[in-house]
Formats: C-alpha cells, sequence, structure tokens
C-alpha cells in the first residue's frame, strides 16, 4: 500500500513537469496576443487539476515550475530570471503564492472527500456485517424456536393420539375377544351388557378426543395462514355463553359455575360459534387447572364505548407473570413447560393459542391476571360493539 503511495506522487511530479512544460509551449506560440494574467491563469488551472489528481505535494512542484516558466517565457526581460518591474513582482509572487495554496486547498479537499469516501464505506461494511449478525441471530432464534415446537408437536401427538388410540384397540380387542368366545361357545366369562356398552362409550368418547385433536390442529393452521374465515352476525353474549357452558357441561359437573352478564348489554357483530369456542377452551382450562369443588366464574360488562370486555377466572394455582404471555404459544402447557403444578393435566396445548387467534381475528385483545385477591387465573378479551342505533339492545334475562 505504501509502495503505491510512492510511485502515484512520482507519477504526479512527472506530470506536473510534463504539463507545465507543454502548456508553456502551448501559451509561447500565441506570444503577444496573450497578456501576463492568461498565462498565470491557465497555470494556476494546471495547478489545480495536479492537486485534485496526485495531492498536494505535486501540486506545490506544478506551482513552482508554473512560477518559474512564467517568469522566465513571459516576465520581462524574456529569457532572465530576473524581474525589472515592481509590477511583475507582484504577479509573480501573487501567482505563485495562490498557486500554492489553491494546490493546498484542493489537495486537501480532495482528501477529505476520501476520508468521506472511505467513512462511507467502513459504515456500509458495518451495517452489512450488523445486518447479517441479526439475520442469523434471528435464524438461530427461528430455528430455536422451531425445534422448540417440534418438540411440543412430536409430545402433543403422542400423547393426545396414542392415549386415545390405546383405549380404542383395548376396548375394540375386549369386545372382539368376547364376540369370537360367544361364537365359539367357549365356557368362559362373557362382558355382560352393561361392560360392552361401557366398552363403547369409550371408544366414542375417544374418537370423539381424536376428532377435537384433527379439528384443533387444521383451525391451527387456518390461523397461521391467515385464512381463517369470520361468519360475523349481530348476537348477544347471553347466548353466546350459554352455549359455550352447555358444550362444558361434562367439564365443570365438579365445580360451580357462576355467570355475571351486565344488564342491558348491547349485542355484538361476531361470529358467535367462533367467539363460543374461546369461552369454552377458558373454561375447560378453568377446570383442569382448579380442584374440584371451587368457583369458575364467566364475565361479561362494557368497558368503553366500543368495546365488551368478558373473562373466565377459576381459583386454581394461578400461572406465574414469567408465563403468561407464552401459554397462548401452540402446544405450550403451563404444567409440562412451566412446571405449575406437579401433576399431570391432559390437553394438548392448542386451546389458548386457537383462542389468541380467534380473538385477535375479530380486532380484540387477550391476556391474563391474577384472579380474585391474587389467587387463581383470570383470563380477559375483549370484543367489540356493534352500532346500538342499528340493532337493538338485546336484554338479559
Amino acid at each position: 500500500m505504501a509502495k503505491a503511495v510512492v510511485w502515484k506522487q512520482v507519477l504526479g511530479y512527472i506530470v506536473a513537469v510534463i504539463v507545465i512544460a507543454a502548456a508553456t509551449a502551448v501559451l509561447q506560440v500565441f506570444g503577444g496576443h496573450i497578456n501576463p494574467t492568461t498565462v498565470a491563469l491557465a497555470f494556476l488551472l494546471i495547478v489545480l487539476f495536479v492537486a485534485a489528481a496526485w495531492g498536494s505535494k505535486p501540486a506545490v512542484l506544478a506551482a513552482l515550475a508554473g512560477g518559474i516558466s512564467f517568469n522566465i517565457f513571459f516576465l520581462p526581460p524574456v529569457g532572465t530570471l530576473h524581474i525589472s518591474e515592481p509590477e511583475d513582482w507582484i504577479a509573480f509572487l501573487s501567482f505563485l503564492v495562490t498557486g500554492i495554496t489553491a494546490g493546498q486547498l484542493s489537495a486537501r479537499a480532495r482528501r477529505r472527500a476520501e476520508e468521506a469516501n472511505s467513512a462511507r464505506r467502513e459504515t456500509e461494511n458495518l451495517y452489512r456485517e450488523l445486518q447479517d449478525t441479526f439475520e442469523q441471530a434471528s435464524q438461530a432464534k427461528a430455528i430455536k424456536q422451531s425445534e422448540r415446537l417440534k418438540s411440543a408437536l412430536l409430545d402433543a401427538v403422542t400423547h393426545d393420539l396414542r392415549t386415545p388410540l390405546t383405549s380404542i384397540k383395548a376396548s375394540v380387542t375386549t369386545l372382539l375377544d368376547d364376540r369370537r368366545a360367544r361364537l365359539s361357545a367357549e365356557e368362559t366369562t362373557h362382558l355382560d351388557e352393561a361392560e360392552r356398552t361401557e366398552m363403547l362409550e369409550v371408544i366414542d368418547e375417544e374418537s370423539d378426543r381424536l376428532d377435537r385433536f384433527i379439528s384443533g390442529m387444521m383451525e391451527l393452521a387456518r390461523i397461521d395462514a391467515g385464512e381463517m374465515q369470520l361468519r360475523r352476525d349481530w348476537g348477544s353474549i347471553e347466548e353466546i355463553v350459554t352455549e359455550a357452558l352447555a358444550r362444558a357441561q361434562p367439564l365443570t359437573k365438579n365445580h360451580a359455575v357462576e355467570v355475571k352478564i351486565e344488564s342491558d348489554l348491547p349485542s355484538v357483530r361476531v361470529d358467535g360459534r367462533a367467539v363460543s369456542e374461546v369461552v369454552y377452551s377458558l373454561v375447560d382450562n378453568a377446570a383442569k387447572y382448579s380442584p374440584s369443588g371451587t368457583r369458575i366464574c364467566i364475565s361479561a360488562q362494557r368497558s368503553g364505548d366500543e368495546v365488551i370486555q368478558m373473562s373466565v377466572e377459576d381459583q386454581g394455582k394461578g400461572i406465574g407473570v414469567e408465563l403468561r404471555d407464552r401459554v397462548f404459544d401452540k402446544f405450550f402447557r403451563a404444567t409440562r413447560d412451566g412446571d405449575v403444578s406437579t401433576g399431570r393435566v391432559s390437553g394438548n396445548g392448542m386451546g389458548l393459542a386457537i383462542a389468541k387467534g380467534i380473538v385477535e381475528a375479530h380486532d380484540g385483545t387477550i391476556g391474563i391476571e391474577s384472579g380474585t385477591g391474587g389467587n387463581g387465573t383470570r383470563v380477559i378479551f375483549t370484543l367489540p360493539i356493534g352500532d346500538d342505533d342499528a340493532v337493538p339492545v338485546l336484554k338479559t334475562a
């Protein structure tokens, strides 16, 4: 790098001398048709050119060479270094000072421009490096999240598919063995009618469980793909809650369910089936994570002029603050991934993820806070209120 700079300066010296010599020869051709001022300006332009192209030192040499040529060939007495007239001395010195100063300033400007370009290139390189670092970090984070998701998915699939399949297989095998024994008229203990009915009920329940798991997977896939289609219609919150509780009745038979719906609550333009699924999922979680005999409270009231706030509260052990955002992740279960309690609760971790997708598709929000008195868990979500002028208010009973 240093050798290149030296050779560039040497080349600048040579060019400075050659260009001054060539300009002197050309200007002499015109002879008396040009005055000293024109000559001085021509030499000054050459000095600026050399400074811009090769730097300050070649520019100083060009200024000195131009000054000597200017003195010998264009200031009287021509052909000598002697200057006879005072004004010629002023012209000569002015040219020399101007040439050297202009060369220095031009070279400095060129140097600053180079430094600015170098700084710009360094900034661009730094930006690219930072961008690459961020991309690598994002990729690493995405890979880590993907691995965690795959692990959770594998756990959900192995547990929530294998368990019902095992129950179905065992029940069907027992029924088939009993059937074969009857056909072969073997003297053995046969299943009575109640036992066969119980086996068939197991098959029916576990088949429904498999169907819910597959439906949940499909619903999550539609939410992730942004293909969830809402069928919005006007309806009452009371009807939505009633439908969800009727479906959840087998889950809440060991709990005291309390419903608090504000009177004169306005209607909402939502997908009633989807919002009912949200309430059902929250009640399902409340029943799973709270002891038998405790209370589950569903409430709904206005929150401002355009929003209805709904909540489902239980009296379980609650969820830590650090886990409250993660419980809405796909396949996340607090008892498995957060170690909220030692008991393993059935479920695949899709309910709250689906609920979050449905609420946000309605332009609402969903979140978790502690229950009354700091005990248990309260899940709160919001829904938009319909136009009171267009639809009459639906009063609660």
